[in-house]
């Protein structure tokens, strides 16, 4: 049994995976933390030497890793679900849960997070905005349930993955 989180920056998906790892005794993995482990520099980093498109390239490269696991929970990087071939990676390898988050609610979860590439220097409210419009049909596309955060704690949303997952599991 596999599970993959998917959803905007800010939506909770690594907590959210650690809580449900830790209720069904799965392994945890989050393909941000891979990627920096990969390469011992962090993902702001990368986008600033490799730009987006080579950060995308290493995503979909440990993406192909951990989805060959068994038995994981994991937090994806909010962008995965750009390229078709995650996508496809995503819905043939395990259960996927969309964690869908209204737009001030990432805005404020992400108001003081220093490490986010695509909000540096930007207006986050703009950029957020922009990202959802353009990923929210894929989000749904490859999504096999989704979960609304909207004023949801971490474990309240993991609640709910794991009773689906023990309903239907």
């Amino acid at each position: 049994m596999n599970i993959f989180i998917v959803g905007p920056m800010g939506s909770g998906k690594t907590t959210v995976g650690k809580i449900v790892a830790d209720e069904l005794f799965l392994e945890f993995h989050d393909t941000d933390a891979k990627i920096e482990e990969s390469t011992g520099v962090t993902i702001d980093w990368i986008f600033d030497i490799e730009g987006e498109s080579g950060f995308r390239k290493r995503e979909t490269s440990i993406l192909k890793e951990v989805v060959a696991l068994n038995s994981i929970v994991l937090a994806t990087g909010g962008g995965i679900i750009i390229a078709e071939e995650n996508r496809e990676l995503l819905a043939s390898r395990g259960t996927v849960f969309y964690l869908h988050t209204p737009l001030n609610t990432q805005i404020e979860r992400t108001a003081k997070d220093k490490d986010r590439p695509l909000l540096k220097d930007k207006d986050p409210e703009k950029v957020l905005s922009n990202l959802q419009k353009t990923r929210q049909a894929m989000y749904e596309e490859v999504a096999d349930h989704i979960i609304d955060t909207e004023n949801k704690s971490g474990s309240a949303v993991a609640n709910e993955i794991v009773k689906l997952v023990k309903n239907y599991g």
